[in-house]
C-alpha cells in the first residue's frame, strides 16, 4: 500500500513522502495513529493543501520536545523493586515502570515514548531512551535498588554487588582473626 507521511517516520521517510508499505503496517499503525495517509490523488491535494500548516505544527511541537529534552536529559529517577541477594529482580522493570518514575518525578511521559533496548532484569544504573518527537530524544538513568539506601549507595558510584563483596570479606577476616586468637589462647593454655 502507499501512503503519505504527515509526519517524520523512523526507518521510513520525511513528512510528505510517499512510500510503500505494507499493508496491515498501514492499516494497523499508520493511518490509526494519523501518521499517514492513503496515496490517492484527493488525498495528495488534500496534503499538499495542508502541508505548510503541519510543517508549523511539527516545528512547533519539535521546539517544545527539545525544551523538554533539555530538561529531561540525564534525569536520575529511581525505582524500588525486590531482588535477591545476587541483585536480580523478581520481575523486570518495563516501559511502563520507567515512566511511572518519571512522572513521579515531574515529567509527564508516556510509555510509549520510552524505549527500552531490553527488559530491565538486575539492580544498578541503566541508561533509557525516551523519544519525545520523532526527531528529538533524550536519555535518562533508571536507579533500579531495593530500598531508597541502595538506590543513594549506587546513586554514588558503587554498586550493591561490590559493597556485598565487600562486607562479605570483611566478615571472612573477622572470623580469620577470631580463629587465630582462639588458637593462640589454646596454645596459650597447653603451655
Amino acid at each position: 500500500m502507499q501512503v503519505i507521511l504527515l509526519e517524520r517516520v523512523a526507518k521510513l521517510g520525511q513528512m510528505g513522502d510517499v512510500v510503500k508499505v505494507r499493508d496491515g503496517y498501514a492499516r494497523n499503525f499508520l493511518l490509526p495513529q494519523g501518521k499517514a495517509l492513503r496515496a490517492n490523488e484527493a488525498n495528495i491535494k488534500s496534503f499538499e493543501a495542508r502541508k505548510a500548516q503541519l510543517e508549523a505544527t511539527n516545528l512547533e511541537t519539535k521546539k517544545e520536545a527539545e525544551a523538554l529534552a533539555a530538561k529531561l536529559d540525564g534525569q536520575q529517577f529511581v525505582v524500588i523493586r525486590s531482588a535477591s541477594d545476587a541483585g536480580a529482580l523478581y520481575g523486570s522493570v518495563t516501559t511502563r515502570d520507567a515512566a511511572e518514575a518519571a512522572t513521579a518525578g515531574g515529567f509527564t511521559l508516556d510509555k510509549r515514548q520510552v524505549a527500552l533496548k531490553a527488559p530491565i532484569k538486575d539492580l544498578g544504573l541503566h541508561e533509557v531512551h525516551v523519544i519525545l518527537h520523532p526527531e528529538v530524544s533524550a536519555t535518562i538513568t533508571i536507579n533500579v535498588a531495593r530500598s531508597p539506601e541502595e538506590a543513594e549507595i549506587q546513586a554514588s558510584g558503587k554498586s550493591i554487588q561490590e559493597i556485598a563483596a565487600e562486607a562479605e570479606a570483611a566478615a571472612e577476616f573477622e572470623i580469620a582473626e577470631l580463629f587465630d586468637e582462639v588458637g593462640a589462647a589454646a596454645g596459650d593454655d597447653e603451655e
